[in-house]
């Protein structure tokens, strides 16, 4: 057993920050904790110290933004947001535009079934929150998710919708269990027109089980029916969003992967999510549910048959040097993904077939960011001619020439659309877990880039809000249900 480091964390019975300590024992890293009140907790962290290391090899620290919402006066985490001590800028923005929904899932955290009454912002609200989103100093958010409860209950999403564009978010996500758009191809096209560029769908699974036990219903067949009409109306960015839990779909990682590649044309990516204990548990349940990153990434290897391998993924800020490098290139500030370095790993594949082909097969991933670093400082030290130099000399890490095109394409003209065409060849796999209050670690929710806009003007992070201030907060702006 060795200690790694003496953190923050919150007692998950009273919510009070207390120290904690991460740890390894026996190739995995723990968090444990003990409340003065409620006594000791404690809790796996990552499953596996291998990978833990390796991602604390991509640490980025960010500077926050220039013009924080709120002061410092109880501390971290009951001051969110955003407060002089966050690290990170938004990078996807977040508005639950309601929390009544047309389903009651177990493992939900917001809606107005479970909460007792309703939350639903105005249309001059949500304007004004998107507003107060798009004045984050030094750079504003490009990406606006409307999320819920379930977005598609109300009928004025089309509108929000080309409101966000208007105002300059150029990637619109809706955040959705599918069931209207299934039933209503003429009202997904209603949205494409508005401006959606991705329906982010729930997906637990290919089989009825998990939505089953999950869901409460067998949405299979919703699921499907969803990609089916996004391919009527032209819609070709379907992000899948399965929420894992131990003994319910972990079998099932691998062919939820093969399936997105089967149907590359409208789907974009897999966002695994391992599932966040939002309620009081017992510490026997708490152990049989929790999944952790690497958990995910072996169940990814072992179901493709090595085909997507751990050591394809990264954690997220192996991308910083990109954005700054473009940056430089381009004398403006780009957004910079400076998540904690244990938020979430990724890897992106290139479908051939019947083939799960990783861009590491492509692609040597640490030679590229190194010299992306070099043009980030050539650029930034005013010699534009050196920048390029090192820009094509990284192209040399790239082996296949339709990437080497398509990255040429994003590094030198450095806009959304460039980026959507690489995206498009591609299939990004992802796993991100968001933390509760038994998992929950300070370091990590002070760097998170993932915000929610409230109406009140305040702009917080995505584990904070969901461990600690969705309930006051929907409160105070609700109606009784």
């Amino acid at each position: 057993m060795q200690s790694i480091k003496i953190t923050k964390s919150l007692c998950p019975e009273c919510l009070k920050v207390i120290d904690a300590e991460i740890y390894e024992d026996g190739g995995k890293v723990y968090i444990r904790k003990s409340c003065q009140i409620h006594g000791d907790f404690e809790d796996v962290y990552w499953g596996d110290y291998f990978i833990f290391e390796k991602a604390n090899a991509y640490e980025y620290i960010g500077d926050g933004i220039k013009n924080p919402r709120t002061s410092i006066d109880r501390g971290c985490p009951y001051d969110c947001g955003i407060c002089p001590s966050h690290k990170s800028h938004t990078v996807l923005a977040i508005i639950d535009v309601t929390n009544r929904c047309n389903l009651r899932c177990p493992i939900c955290f917001a809606n107005a079934a479970a909460a007792g009454y309703i939350y639903e912002p105005t249309q001059e609200e949500i304007f004004e929150m998107l507003k107060n989103l798009r004045r984050n100093q030094p750079v504003a958010p490009n990406s606006i998710q409307f999320s819920g409860g379930e977005p598609t209950v109300r009928e004025d999403l089309p509108e929000l919708i080309a409101m966000a564009k208007e105002l300059g978010f150029h990637h619109i996500e809706v955040n959705t269990n599918g069931i209207r758009i299934s039933k209503d191809p003429d009202y997904l096209k209603k949205l494409l027109d508005a401006g959606l560029s991705t329906l982010y769908l729930q997906f637990d699974g290919l089989t009825s089980e998990p939505y089953l036990i999950a869901r409460g219903l067998d949405l299979l067949n919703i699921k499907l029916k969803v990609i089916e009409n996004a391919r009527k109306v032209g819609l070709d960015s379907i992000v899948l969003v399965p929420t894992i839990v131990r003994g319910v779909n972990d079998n099932q990682v691998g062919d939820i992967i093969r399936f997105a590649a089967r149907n590359s044309d409208v789907i974009r990516g897999v966002n695994f999510q391992p599932v966040s204990i939002t309620g009081r548990i017992d510490r026997e349940k708490l152990r049989d549910m929790r999944i952790t990153i690497p958990d995910v990434l072996k169940l990814i290897e072992e179901q493709t048959n090595g085909e997507i391998r751990v050591e394809d993924f990264y954690p997220i800020p192996v991308v910083i040097p990109i954005s700054k490098a473009v940056g430089a290139l381009k004398g403006r500030r780009f957004q910079e993904f400076t998540n904690h370095q244990h938020c979430g790993m990724a890897t992106i594949i290139m479908p051939e077939g019947d083939k799960l082909i990783p861009i590491t097969r492509y692609a040597n991933v640490e030679k590229f960011m190194d010299s992306m670093k070099k043009v980030y400082n050539a650029a930034s030290n005013g010699s534009s001619l050196k920048a390029r130099i090192h820009l094509l000399g990284a192209l040399r890490y790239i082996k296949l020439s339709l990437m080497k095109e398509l990255l040429s394409s994003v590094l030198t003209q450095g806009d959304y659309g460039s980026l959507g065409k690489f995206m498009r060849k591609v299939i990004l796999i992802g796993c991100m877990h968001f933390m509760d209050p038994y998992n929950f670690d300070l370091e990590r929710v002070q760097r998170c880039t993932i915000h929610y806009a409230m109406p009140e003007g305040k702009i917080i992070p995505f584990c904070t809000m969901n461990s600690i201030h969705r309930p006051i907060l929907e409160r105070k702006y609700s109606k009784t249900s």
